[in-house]
């Protein structure tokens, strides 16, 4: 494992905790850094350490107070039917220098899927972190959990179901509980105890969802957000009782994750693309109670970012980025990045900048703002696979390759 580092050692200021990024899209989902980050960089430039992983994936680090912590998977490509060499890794890293911490190996439960597409391979599934534990998510091979050190705390089955594009549902923390889509594994939302793994509660009939649910509350009340094939739905985080549910009018699964602002969830999905908003707080069937509006616009795969009344999006494959008006759907505007590059990894907002992974590994940093303006296209100089999503936190940018961790920072 090579290490490239900085030889200034970065101090963390007693405000850390407020600063971290301890799961998918941060710590509420919306994937919105309270910090700035760095608007360029390069092979070199503003790189504070980069260092290589044991092997591929496309799971988000996350950062919690000195640590950045991240998964990923080698010995097996995902062809041919020997899959005796695959091995699960979870690695922790010093988040000042990059220094290796330590690797822990997961044993998965084979046989796994063969030929998942695209690239998306066995650890896709971003950890979620508390001050004292780390929680990952393996698909098939399930929940495990860590303390911070490196120890195995616990295991949980969440089910054995496979599919060809993988299990990619990250992990939440709701309610005091772990809660982790396992629609793949099992057409289940399911809830654990944090300190036992022993699960709380389960939603049964989940179907084709790849997204991440997303906690909010709406007028005092706690509601569990996420997308299935055919509906957008709540469910008490306590509980898993499901407080409404409104028809998508989108075909096919939902991989994008919701995005919450001013009492009302924003959803994009399916094959096609679309997109609808639905009013919080409801009860039972809202669709034509709740239900603010719909459209043939939207994504296949990353999530959205909401700022100032306004919804930014990258279509998956077209290279095109949106701007759509919250309050109506309207297509404020769709305009081509760089030269059609795909993201898979979903953006992150940042002192009124919008950032964009697209996938053979340029950033494109785009204006918050709904007229159109490219304010850089970064890159580090090298092709690979670049379908993770940025982390963000005290002022630095947390980049994830197939290859290695990049921590960009002001110098």
């Amino acid at each position: 494992m090579r290490r490239v580092a900085v030889p200034a050692v970065f101090l963390l200021a007693a405000t850390a905790a407020a600063q971290d990024w301890p799961a998918f899209r941060g710590a509420d989902g919306s994937g919105t850094s309270p910090t700035a980050a760095p608007l360029t960089w390069g092979a070199t430039k503003n790189v504070v350490w980069k260092t290589d992983l044991p092997g591929a994936g496309t799971a988000t680090p996350v950062v919690v107070g000195d640590r950045v912590f991240v998964t990923c998977y080698s010995g097996y490509d995902g062809r041919g039917p020997n899959q005796s060499g695959l091995k699960l890794h979870v690695v922790a890293l010093d988040r000042g220098t990059g220094k290796l911490l330590w690797t822990r190996d997961v044993a998965p439960k084979l046989p796994e899927q063969e030929n998942i597409r695209d690239g998306h391979g066995y650890a896709s599934a971003t950890p979620a972190a508390d001050a004292t534990r780390l929680y990952t998510f393996f698909g098939k091979s399930g929940v495990v959990a860590f303390d911070h050190g490196g120890k195995e705390l616990w295991r949980a089955d969440v089910g054995s179901g496979l599919n060809g594009w993988g299990s990619a549902a990250s992990v939440v923390l709701a309610a005091g509980k772990v809660v982790v889509n396992a629609s793949v594994e099992s057409d289940s939302l399911v809830s654990l105890d944090p300190a036992t793994g022993k699960e709380a509660w389960r939603v049964r009939n989940v179907k084709e969802s790849w997204n991440t649910p997303v906690l909010t509350t709406h007028a005092g009340r706690p509601e569990l957000v996420m997308a299935s094939f055919g509906k957008l739905f709540a469910v008490d985080p306590a509980s898993g009782r499901e407080l409404w549910s409104s028809a998508t009018d989108i075909p096919w699964y939902m991989v994008p994750s919701v995005v919450v602002g001013d009492g009302v969830a924003y959803a994009l999905g399916g094959r096609p693309g679309g997109g609808l908003a639905v009013k919080l707080g409801g009860t039972g069937d809202v669709t034509r109670t709740h239900r603010l509006w719909t459209s043939k616009k939207g994504t296949n795969v990353p999530s959205p970012v909401l700022h100032e009344g306004h919804l930014y999006w990258m279509h998956d494959n077209q290279g095109m980025a949106f701007c759509a008006d919250a309050k109506t759907g309207r297509v404020v505007y769709e305009e081509r990045v760089g030269r059609g590059d795909g993201v898979y990894g979903s953006p992150v907002l940042a002192g009124g900048r919008i950032y964009y992974p697209g996938r053979s590994g340029t950033m494109y940093v785009v204006a918050a703002k709904p007229a159109f303006e490219l304010l850089a296209s970064n890159t580090f100089g090298e092709r690979g696979d670049f379908l993770s999503s940025p982390a963000v936190a005290g002022g630095r940018l947390y980049l994830r390759t197939n290859r290695y961790v990049c921590c960009v920072g002001e110098k």
